[in-house]
């Protein structure tokens, strides 16, 4: 058997399990199309004429804009509870004295003296909780899928409706200062822009200090529409002491200057937005869907009244992707053409002087529009393709055509409309709310193609005639020690625990704006266990020849040939240990592909039972916590260690090669 027919057909072999991994990957992991359509003034979203705030109004787009200029502050990871407001501990409890525990004061100084100007929100992350995805979902109102998470070290434009897309065609100034990952995402995007290295976790300060620099004069200045400051110190001091550390208290502690620094400057038709872009756990990680991770803060203010009432006792949760429409709406734009999330209608509401009736229908008028896009988009969408359930998409269409039918009537029967009001604001709603739970769960669905390829490679026969047979006790055991190192060595196969502080062994300062190197590093330090025990599998073969003891071994004579035997002594003597691996080359290539099958089949077999943990419970409640991190880690650890393999069984066919030159020159010196 040549070398290359046995390196040819293992290779054939993982590229089946590739395909098999690829095609479950695309029909288990959230997936979607990505659809190229823009939302534009000159085009409406749906039938029917725009709301009465907006007719007549020199600018006005699909609605009336309420504000000229935004101040969007984002703070990386500002998990909900740092922003929390702190009630006074009740009578004979000890108070609680945690370093991150009211360090923004100056939220609930505002709070509490301007209710109807400011309100605090608990924002619901959709997972993964990265920052990329997180910052797609800010802009772009849909949700990012989860494989992306990969794409957290090197960023790509975005191609989909998002709002700074709809800001710059609309002539707006957007100044952004921070994470240079908007400059991936936005390339050419911006006015003016001032961007600082975001992967180095260990600096704690110098984006945050590069942003301050330049924060203030470009505000003073007047020359933007919309600034966006993205901090990044808090996630980094995350990272690198967790949230109970007093730095994190010094990080927080700054930024409550910041925001009081830019109430201070703020105009009345100017907006402040402060947001986090996703939480953190207990030890300062993120990426996963626990609770830490996925609750934010939101806090809004504006010097004019922005709500009829006061806040209440517990902040609201609204889903993340909320603030999209409420933003592009609030501005006078046209809602991102992907846009799922539903608008914050208390902001519609008008001022604390307006009547009940028209503040009930400026929600309603906010509410239609944000469902006619979203109607719209499921149109569009399950036109080009079948993600979608047939059923609930018909069934939301039911009811998002009542709900515009009772909407129109309202508008042309004014008299009866107090008290149709609250039933078309709560069946809009309930349209929105609908389908973006349908969407979230017709993009995670599975695909038998996997198993299918799956059964055909272990399909595969690996029993092959020869002496050199390694038991598949011995392959099993290997495989799983593989595991047991990985575990071993302080990793686990979920998002928050990878080591990135590996991306900077040998590298204290940072890699600059090399994104490649940091991900090849951690890469190295997670699966470094697949990779050695993978190029390693080759030596099993000859791990039984050097457990055998010294001494002449006979060979075995058939019956009959003694006499034969007696005449030549020299062929009594059997080759020793590995000796006999030379001795049959045809044997010892097709013990290679028997080996390299064998363990193929054992990381297979892993690999189909997390796929299907995973799709048996694709609707568990930790799916996305548990079982798709680990068929991804799965994933990656068989792709490791597929390579590994042939590495190795390519090194030892090429040792062999080499030993069997020398022994050939060394066998015609002795004939010489």
């Amino acid at each position: 058997m040549q070398k290359a027919s046995v390196l040819l057909f293992l290779a054939w072999v993982c590229f089946i399990f590739y395909a098999g991994i690829a095609l479950f990957t695309n029909g288990f992991l959230l997936t979607r199309l990505e659809l190229t359509n823009y939302s534009s003034c000159q085009e409406p979203p749906g039938p029917g004429s725009l709301p009465w705030g907006s007719q007549g109004k020199p600018g006005a787009c699909w609605m009336a804009s309420r504000f000229s200029r935004v101040v969007l502050v984002l703070i990386d990871a500002l998990r909900f509870d740092f922003a929390q407001p702190q009630h006074s501990h009740v009578p004979g409890e000890p108070p609680v004295s945690l370093p991150f525990l009211g360090k923004l004061s100056s939220l609930q100084r505002i709070l509490e003296t301007q209710p109807h100007h400011a309100r605090l929100y608990r924002s619901q992350v959709d997972p993964p909780t990265t920052t990329m995805q997180r910052l797609k979902a800010l802009t772009t109102g849909s949700l990012p899928t989860f494989i992306d998470a990969g794409s957290n070290f090197a960023s790509h434009a975005i191609v989909e409706d998002n709002l700074i897309k709809q800001l710059t065609s609309a002539g707006r100034r957007v100044v952004f200062m921070g994470d240079d990952t908007w400059k991936d995402l936005f390339p050419g995007a911006f006015s003016k822009a001032f961007f600082f290295p975001s992967f180095n976790v260990r600096d704690l300060d110098t984006v945050d200090n590069g942003i301050l620099e330049h924060l203030y004069p470009t505000m003073d200045s007047g020359e933007w529409d919309v600034l966006i400051a993205h901090f990044l110190g808090v996630d980094h001091c995350g990272h690198k002491h967790g949230p109970h550390h007093p730095e994190m208290a010094k990080k927080l502690s700054q930024m409550d200057q910041v925001i009081q620094g830019l109430v201070e400057r703020l105009e009345n038709d100017t907006l402040l937005v402060v947001a986090g872009d996703h939480g953190m756990t207990t030890n300062g990680d993120h990426g996963g869907d626990s609770e830490l991770e996925v609750s934010a803060a939101l806090f809004l203010y504006s010097p004019t009244a922005l709500f009829p009432s006061t806040p209440p006792e517990e902040p609201e949760v609204i889903p993340q992707v909320s603030l999209v429409p409420t933003l592009a709406l609030l501005l006078g734009l046209p809602i991102p053409f992907g846009n799922i999330g539903e608008v914050m209608a208390e902001l519609f509401s008008g001022s604390e002087d307006s009547q009940p009736h028209s503040s009930a229908l400026a929600q309603a008028s906010a509410l239609h529009l944000n469902a006619q896009q979203v109607s719209r988009f499921l149109h569009t969408y399950s036109a080009a393709t079948q993600d979608l359930q047939a059923k609930e998409l018909h069934q939301l269409q039911n009811l998002f055509s009542k709900a515009s039918a009772d909407y129109q009537w309202l508008l042309q029967s004014p008299n009866g409309a107090e008290a149709t009001l609250p039933t078309v604001i709560a069946e809009l709603q309930q349209f929105l709310r609908g389908a973006r739970a349908m969407c979230i769960e017709s993009w995670a669905h599975f695909s038998l193609s996997f198993l299918l390829l799956h059964l055909l490679a272990a399909g595969i026969p690996i029993t092959t005639p020869g002496p050199f047979t390694v038991p598949w006790r011995a392959v099993s055991a290997w495989a799983l020690m593989a595991t047991q190192t990985f575990y071993s060595t302080g990793h686990q196969p979920v998002f928050p625990a990878i080591h990135w502080h590996a991306a900077f062994v040998g590298f204290p300062e940072g890699h600059g704006s090399c994104t490649w190197l940091p991900a090849l590093l951690v890469g190295a330090n997670t699966f470094a266990s697949h990779l050695l025990f993978a190029v390693g599998c080759p030596l099993l073969l000859l791990w039984p020849f050097l457990c055998e003891s010294q001494g002449l071994r006979k060979r075995q004579q058939p019956p009959g040939n003694e006499a034969e035997a007696r005449v030549r002594p020299e062929e009594e003597e059997e080759p020793l240990m590995e000796m006999r691996l030379w001795d049959a080359p045809h044997h010892f290539y097709a013990a290679l592909l028997q080996l390299g099958l064998k363990y193929l089949f054992v990381l297979g077999i892993q690999i189909l039972a997390c796929a299907l943990a995973a799709s048996i419970l694709r609707r568990h409640l930790m799916v996305w916590k548990v079982f798709a991190p680990k068929f991804i880690f799965e994933a990656v650890g068989f792709i490791v260690s597929s390579v590994g393999l042939l590495l190795g069984i390519a090194l030892v066919m090429r040792v062999d090669g080499a030993v069997s030159s020398w022994f050939r020159q060394l066998f015609l010196a002795q004939q010489r």
